[in-house]
């Protein structure tokens, strides 16, 4: 059994061990990739603070660069006996190297390796993240695009209220989108900063050159202070899991609306066959299954900010185990969410629209208010107007005129599709994903 990074002269009894590493192992296999990229940059820096030699540093880089490569195709797995990816990490160095491989753990803790393995893994599913985000934005775009001049009942209070349309209501989804990736932004550029170096959260005696690693890992700043570093464990992670849930709470509400209006009691729309599913007893059912799992997935996502708050929210500064167990749940939350997003871009793409909504004599009345504007804009004023169309209402006199006509910003006639997209798009490139990754691209050559 390999021995523990911190272990002296005792064993730790074998239900203690298994208690306190718990699920860390699994989790670590997400961060391996991160950890070996880190310790790349570790290692130069310690070689450019004489720390180690030059040809220490040739060997060692050489050597995590072919552990990265396993990492990265798959390869990599933790032993059992080894408590986490860090030791895993420098075991097998220590194996191929001897004693050099010994050296890489000099002027760091487990602690800042751990917070430089979140952020970097962090910054890269946030990319993935913000494609996902975008193809789903892109969908939405084109399904408002084909059916903006359908018409449909908009709702208030789930009561039938005024003309909306199909172009609205696709529409509005990809507008929030929009608000949700300048939040995935925010939280991008808090996760975008180093924290190497800030050791157990109160740096080192070596002269270590925090300056260095920041840029060879194409991070935008450092945390500077070495005791805030190690408090940005757990908050940075929620603010993350804050930005996802603001996407979740999005696509929840699509989900909810695509039940809702597929429904023989609306009728709006029709999912294809392959995401319905049937009843074991009632032949004719077609449920919208996979729309309601979206629903429940999207609603589990948006409870992870809360969870990360109750583990930290009592906690002082400095390290504590506790933060262990923010893994958990944390860091497969990305699949999950990017899951859900992969299968709703396919759902909308093939959601078919019923074109003929308003024929229904049901919906007349959404276009009173059209009726009182006509009047109004004839010199009626707006109060006297609002009264004789309600008065045609309730005589039941009222003859519903089904052309609509709203041209302003945002309105059924102007949906200003062009702008959104032109601002998303702009969000978008303002993240800067091609910075860290002509870092990285330099790492793994240099």
């Amino acid at each position: 059994m390999a021995s523990k990074l911190w272990e002296k002269n005792i064993q730790v009894d074998h239900d203690v061990e298994t208690y306190t590493v718990g699920r860390d192992r699994e989790m670590d296999l997400y961060l391996a990739p991160y950890d070996l990229l880190g310790s790349m940059a570790h290692v130069m820096m310690l070689g450019s603070v004489g720390l180690l030699t030059s040809e220490e540093v040739t060997i060692l880089t050489a050597a995590l660069r072919e552990i990265y490569a396993d990492a990265v195709a798959g390869r990599f797995v933790i032993e059992d006996g080894v408590e986490d990816v860090h030791s895993q990490v420098e075991l097998l160095l220590t194996r191929k190297l001897g004693d050099i491989g010994k050296k890489i753990h000099s002027g760091r803790s487990r602690n800042d390796q751990v917070l430089v393995d979140l952020r970097l893994f962090i910054r890269s599913r946030i990319e993935t993240l913000a494609d996902a985000v975008t193809r789903l934005f892109n969908i939405l775009i084109e399904q408002s695009e084909r059916y903006a001049e359908v018409l449909m009942p908009g709702y208030t209070h789930l009561q039938v209220a005024m003309p909306s349309s199909f172009g609205l209501w696709f529409g509005a989804y990809a507008e929030s989108l929009l608000d949700d990736l300048t939040v995935l932004q925010a939280a991008y550029k808090v996760t975008n900063r180093n924290p190497l170096g800030s050791a157990a959260g109160y740096g080192s005696s070596f002269p270590l050159d925090r300056r260095m690693t920041t840029r060879l890992l194409g991070f935008e700043s450092m945390d500077y202070n070495v005791v805030y570093a190690q408090m940005g464990r757990g908050k940075t992670e929620r603010i993350v899991s804050q930005a996802m849930a603001s996407i979740a709470a999005t696509i929840a509400k699509l989900a909810f609306d695509a039940c809702m209006f597929s429904s023989q009691n609306f009728g709006f729309i029709k999912l294809s066959d392959e995401y319905t599913t049937g009843s074991s007893i009632m032949p004719h059912k077609k449920n919208p299954d996979v729309f309601e799992l979206t629903r429940a997935k999207c609603n589990k996502l948006q409870a992870l900010p809360y969870e990360i708050t109750l583990i930290t929210n009592n906690l002082p500064s400095g390290y504590f185990r506790d933060l262990q167990l923010i893994k958990e749940n944390f860091l497969p939350a990305f699949d999950e969410l990017e899951a859900v997003i992969d299968m709703v871009c396919s759902m909308i793409s093939e959601i078919k629209v019923n074109c003929n909504i308003l024929d229904d004599s049901r919906y007349d009345l959404i276009f009173s208010v059209e009726e009182v504007n006509r009047l109004v804009c004839e010199g009626m004023p707006f109060r006297d107007a609002y009264k004789a169309v309600g008065l045609k209402i309730e005589r039941g006199e009222f003859v519903p005129d089904k052309h609509v006509s709203h041209t302003h910003d945002g309105s059924i006639g102007n949906l200003c599709n062009d702008s959104i997209k032109a601002l998303y798009d702009k969000t978008l490139s303002d993240f800067g994903f091609d910075k860290y990754h002509k870092a990285i691209d330099e790492l793994l050559k240099a």
